[in-house]
């Protein structure tokens, strides 16, 4: 097993890493939030010049791991764009794209932009989406709408490890941002004569929020080597990964926001948009609650098959953990 990512793969992220910066940076979400419906037009050439939308993860490993590198470019500034949701379509459907839905309140980071759209429930079912009207502005909405879904089959199965695991990687994206506008923030404000970087402290909450981030990372690359491989249990590796990214974006944010101070909070600070625009990724489909509950409902006492294949002990009934 070799859960790292291809040369190739990595190459490709940091030329997708380039590419945004020229393309605007960190400006580009900001131009986004004033001109939503503008932001397919002005990254649609970024994204050509990548050849984003010619990889085929469903059918390739090296472009699955090139299409989760580029997601983690695409987080690291905040790019205004579902393109973990564009990379995760279904190859049996006419659409552009696939979200993955909650069964209640179906919503999606996808407003204000002209594609066709297919979500997935965790039940497998699948559905050709409407995107309503956005209830507020990207101010406040980060783009996410409500959705109108009308059922086509059960055969979604195949596509939810898919779906729920790229947005992941874009989400791994920001955290790496985020704690590396904090340390660059730290070695530069100084208290009590010397660098915030040099109290005990803080070097313990960075510390705290790197094993985080560290943690999702591992977890990233073997959820994607876990498609790769076809395993059964990918969905359940998929899920996992969401819990455990979730859980890395609070604890990397909150430190973040603590060591920027009130500074973390105003739109002169990356963070700031950062911090906001990462909601979405961490609220849907599923929160933290909700997705520790589907985790457990799906492998019930089983437990996660994860390193050695089958060899995992299952869970004793309670009447012999008693006895």
């Amino acid at each position: 097993m070799n859960i790292e990512l291809s040369p190739e793969a990595i190459e490709y992220g940091t030329t997708a890493l380039r590419a945004f910066e020229s393309a605007g940076g960190d400006r580009l979400l900001e131009v986004a939030e004033v001109d939503p419906a503008g932001r397919d037009r002005a990254l649609e050439p970024v994204f050509a010049g990548l050849g984003a939308w010619d990889l085929n993860p469903r059918g390739d490993d090296d472009e699955l791991e090139a299409a989760a590198a580029l997601c983690r470019s695409a987080g690291y500034w905040g790019i205004p764009y579902p393109v973990a949701e564009r990379l995760s379509k279904p190859v049996d459907l006419d659409v552009d794209g696939l979200v993955v839905v909650a069964d209640h309140g179906p919503a999606a980071a996808i407003a204000d932009l002209d594609l066709r759209w297919s979500a997935v429930a965790l039940s497998g079912l699948r559905s050709s989406v409407t995107v309503l009207p956005a209830i507020s502005s990207p101010r406040t909405s980060a783009f996410v709408a409500p959705l109108e879904l009308t059922s086509i089959d059960h055969d979604g199965a195949n596509d939810l490890a898919l779906g729920l695991v790229l947005p992941c990687w874009t989400l791994l994206g920001m955290l790496d941002r985020a704690l590396e506008l904090t340390r660059a923030h730290v070695l530069m404000r100084e208290q009590f004569g010397r660098p915030l970087a040099r109290l005990q402290g803080v070097q313990f909450q960075l510390t705290d929020a790197e094993v985080e981030r560290s943690g999702m990372e591992i977890l990233a690359k073997y959820a994607l080597w876990s498609i790769e491989a076809g395993l059964d249990e990918a969905v359940d590796d998929a899920l996992a990964l969401r819990l455990a990214a979730v859980e890395a974006a609070d604890v990397v944010f909150r430190v973040a926001h603590q060591l920027h101070g009130a500074t973390g909070f105003c739109d002169e600070t990356t963070l700031s948009w950062l911090s906001r625009y990462s909601l979405p990724l961490r609220r849907l489909p599923l929160g933290l609650s909700a997705t520790g509950a589907a985790l457990s409902s799906r492998v019930s006492r089983k437990g996660l098959t994860g390193l050695f294949g089958n060899t995992s002990v299952a869970m004793p009934e309670p009447a012999a953990i008693i006895q």
